[in-house]
């Protein structure tokens, strides 16, 4: 009797969530011009930081063409706003409509397909660094309740910040240099700096190796903190020496604990059944060090979290979990770039055009963050009740009413519809954090 070797399964593809996202891309029907207000929006906050790059695009020896920056930033933003699958359909819009601040245009599918491959990255993000700033004043300048924990911290945190890095989605293979070659190639690593109360970036980098650790970023990350800080992060970033810096540097942070953490308990801090904090030391040679071990049990599963604050008054238990809790938010914003602006659908294969789409996503990420806060502060409500996916959805149905002359004003036709439109999110409740009561002459 002979016997037969079941069929080796196929091993599940890595990429089948980005070629769904590039299939629909390209396949979608063109959606419709913005309202007037959404384009004067977008050129009010955008234009003057673009014109302001002109002379560094003279400085670099740049050709003044049809394509001049201007034009090109308007471009770009536009692809990715309402999300145009293909230079062809760009190049008839764009004769037919103009963008933003531009007026129609004709010009051949090749010229731009080659500018878009070839137009420093670099101009775009200096854009973007110019922007963040003046949208943080923006931020500061509105009046709207936050998290009770983020306001806790911003009272005695200089910044409250959570960094992380995500992994560029694989590039289409059918573009220039790729084609013909074997795999899925990914289009590199990003890394945010994210301050939590604004969800806006401080900064943000580019890395063209998709498999660079978290761990390379560390010297850039130091240079944009500063003395009174508090910075979140999670495993990947786990490394005694930086800690040790960290501390050097007056920025006080905070992450998770390996579960194989080698420690020594110094004085235990406080102990109830559902939470323990502890003071121990941690590393070795010049790196020892002491920290705060505190560790939350939720449900069934014990969370740790080592902090560099070791005052458990000025940092209470209750308070790191919650705090931790807040590091999601650039989960989050990973999502809005990758899944609802769509970067995980590049047009092409070079480095410099990944940067290119990279940049103008994230400021337009940047103004959608504006966008939703400023429907918060209308609504008087935190921005965490707020989806910023159906605010940018809901600018459809804000150009619809427009049209039929309902309304003028974006953020009042959001606030206004906030329920309906999916705007504000249905809350679930979530259970109380662990009480730690202090343990009698500890």
């Amino acid at each position: 009797m002979s016997t037969h070797s079941r069929p080796q399964k196929k091993p599940q593809s890595t990429v089948r969530h980005t070629r769904a996202i590039q299939h629909d891309r390209t396949k979608r029907p063109n959606s419709m011009p913005l309202a007037p207000q959404v384009t004067e929006h977008l050129t009010q906050l955008l234009h003057p930081q673009t014109l302001g790059q002109v002379a560094h695009f003279q400085r670099l020896g740049l050709r003044e063409r049809v394509l001049t920056l201007p034009v090109m930033v308007a471009l770009v933003l536009t692809m990715i706003w309402r999300q145009i699958g293909s230079a062809t359909e760009l190049v008839r819009l764009l004769r037919q409509e103009g963008f933003l601040w531009c007026t129609p245009l004709r010009v051949s599918e090749q010229a731009l397909s080659q500018r878009l491959r070839l137009f420093p990255a670099e101009l775009f993000q200096r854009v973007l660094l110019a922007v963040l700033p003046e949208m943080q004043v923006r931020w500061h300048a509105r009046t709207r309740p936050l998290p009770a924990v983020l306001t806790w911290a911003q009272a005695r945190y200089s910044q409250v910040l959570a960094v992380d890095g995500s992994t560029l989605d694989a590039l289409l293979k059918k573009v220039g240099l790729l084609r013909g070659t074997e795999g899925h190639p990914l289009a590199g690593r990003m890394t945010a700096l994210l301050d939590l109360g604004s969800r806006l970036p401080r900064h943000l980098w580019y890395e063209e190796d998709p498999q660079a650790h978290d761990q390379r970023c560390w010297p850039a990350i130091q240079e944009e903190l500063e003395p009174g800080a508090l910075l979140l992060y999670d495993l990947g970033y786990t490394n005694f020496t930086v800690f040790r810096e960290l501390s050097a540097a007056g920025v006080t942070w905070l992450t998770r604990a390996k579960s194989n953490l080698a420690y020594r308990v110094e004085r235990v801090l406080g102990e109830t059944p559902q939470g323990r904090d502890r003071r121990v030391w941690i590393g070795s040679g010049v790196d020892r060090q002491p920290v705060r071990l505190v560790e939350v049990l939720v449900g069934t599963t014990w969370r740790r979290y080592l902090t560099s604050e070791l005052d458990p008054e000025r940092l209470p238990v209750a308070q790191v979990a919650a705090l931790y809790g807040e590091r999601w938010r650039i989960e989050e914003a990973y999502a809005l770039v990758k899944r609802l602006l769509g970067l995980a659908y590049f047009w092409t294969g070079s480095e410099n055009g990944v940067q290119l789409q990279l940049w103008a996503t994230w400021l337009l990420y940047a103004v959608l963050m504006d966008l939703t806060d400023a429907v918060a502060e209308r609504l008087q409500r935190p921005l965490a009740v707020l989806s910023v996916e159906m605010t940018y959805r809901s600018l459809y149905h804000f150009t619809v009413a427009y049209q039929q002359g309902k309304t003028t004003d974006p953020v009042a036709y959001l606030a206004e519809n906030a329920d309906w439109l999916g705007v504000l999110k249905r809350m679930r409740k979530k259970p109380a954090p662990a009480s730690l009561a202090p343990v009698t002459g500890a």
